[in-house]
């Protein structure tokens, strides 16, 4: 019997995958904001009106789901202007730097990569620092080399050990505590980790004929081949 929902991966970087429930669920998350002029007849959907009809002032002060902040963003207008939530400003970036594993990412935000990636949509100064701590440290790209954040590279470097190595040491066993301080792409790579050792366990034991190669590897093979053929 086929499955009803076959997983669909988030997009990379600055795009989004629309067909992706992490990137549906991400482009929910908020962004505090300031409205640069008046705003018709969104009071309802930012909740600061009861009527339909009702307008946000110039200058209120929002909190604008992702998903309304990028289609309201533009540069020459200025319609509303996007401030950097907290966990990304410099203070918690020396954190991340300092020790990046003491960090309970997802109290902080559940999609703290991918959410990063697309305030990368907005003009700030703090941008390549961002995307020097995101995009780089996830395998998305090519950045604008910032000297005095190399140190947050190793963010995702260092908490990914951590990551695999706790994947890879609990068999059978709870793994909702080792979860819990991460957020999704972690789980996600978490997840992965762990069905590669339940995968080696059963072969192991002549549970499985063959080991097969992860899902991952296959779809990068694929790439490659198809970036050849391009």
């Amino acid at each position: 019997m086929s499955e009803a929902y076959f997983p669909v991966g988030p997009g990379l970087g600055m795009e989004e995958n629309f067909f992706s429930l992490d990137d549906i669920l991400m482009s929910q998350e908020k962004l505090p904001g300031r409205a640069e002029s008046a705003l018709p007849r969104l009071a309802v959907l930012l909740g600061r009106g009861a009527g339909s009809a009702e307008s946000v002032p110039e200058g209120s002060k929002l909190e604008i789901p992702l998903w309304l902040a990028k289609g309201l963003h533009d540069s020459k207008r200025r319609i509303i202007s996007v401030e950097l939530p907290k966990i990304y400003k410099e203070a918690w970036r020396t954190v991340l730097s300092a020790d990046a594993n003491v960090v309970d990412l997802h109290k902080m935000g559940p999609y703290y990569y991918g959410f990063g990636s697309q305030l990368l949509n907005f003009e700030n100064p703090e941008n390549p620092e961002i995307a020097q701590t995101i995009l780089q440290a996830t395998g998305g790209g090519s950045v604008v080399p910032v000297s005095d954040s190399v140190c947050s590279l190793q963010t995702f470097i260092a908490r990914f050990r951590r990551i695999m190595d706790s994947s890879q040491n609990a068999y059978n066993e709870d793994t909702s505590a080792l979860v819990a301080r991460l957020d999704e792409l972690e789980r996600a790579l978490f997840q992965v980790g762990q069905k590669g050792l339940n995968d080696f366990q059963c072969w192991e034991k002549g549970q499985a004929s063959q080991i097969t190669a992860s899902s991952l590897v296959q779809n990068y093979g694929k790439r490659k081949l198809a970036e050849m053929d391009g």
